[in-house]
């Protein structure tokens, strides 16, 4: 949910001021404060990190889970400028390390996966997603843990996002970027 200071727009310099123990990200310049997840919601993260985290082994491209700060520019701002601090994306794929520094990645990802909860919802189907679309993240996968479904979203040549292919537990998940890579997600929830 954002804060309800009356600051006209925040920064990543404004982020990096926080207290650690918190979590918090600005879309826009408006900044939201996460709460914590539930042990659900990690423990489809760590699945799906698990089997990312295997393929990508040796290969140029590396995934990262929350807590990480995605900076994303879009006015080619200084990093300190960045209205767009994603702080908490529960898995991220890059695969152009130079744009790794400070607390996290400077630019656009290829693929990002959010796992929805009640309080995050709007956000993630509407904030996030405009905000993925807009900056041309090529993948972005919405996981909701109570439908047991993942909703893939993929870039199109329009740089808008198509109908989502949707998936469920009994799936394979053909990751469009890695088409080698099929994340089975039987075991993403099992025991959720």
């Amino acid at each position: 949910m954002p804060i309800l200071e009356s600051k006209e727009k925040y920064t990543y310099a404004d982020y990096l001021t926080w207290p650690e123990g918190e979590r918090w990200e600005i879309i826009d310049g408006v900044p939201y404060m996460q709460a914590a997840p539930s042990w659900q919601h990690q423990a489809i993260s760590g699945n799906i990190f698990g089997q990312f985290y295997e393929y990508l082994k040796g290969k140029s491209c590396q995934i990262f889970a929350a807590p990480f700060d995605l900076c994303i520019p879009e006015f080619n701002e200084s990093d300190e400028k960045i209205s767009n601090v994603i702080s908490q994306p529960d898995i991220v794929v890059i695969c152009d390390k130079s744009k790794l520094r400070k607390t996290g990645f400077f630019g656009v990802p290829e693929l990002i996966i959010e796992i929805i909860s009640p309080s995050t919802a709007r956000t993630d189907k509407i904030t996030k997603f405009n905000k993925y679309e807009k900056v041309g993240v090529k993948e972005y996968w919405i996981v909701e843990p109570e439908q047991k479904i993942v909703s893939v979203f993929l870039l199109q040549e329009n740089n808008r996002y198509g109908r989502p292919n949707v998936f469920s537990e009994e799936d394979q998940i053909t990751v469009s970027i890695f088409p080698d890579l099929a994340i089975d997600l039987k075991p993403v929830f099992t025991g959720i």
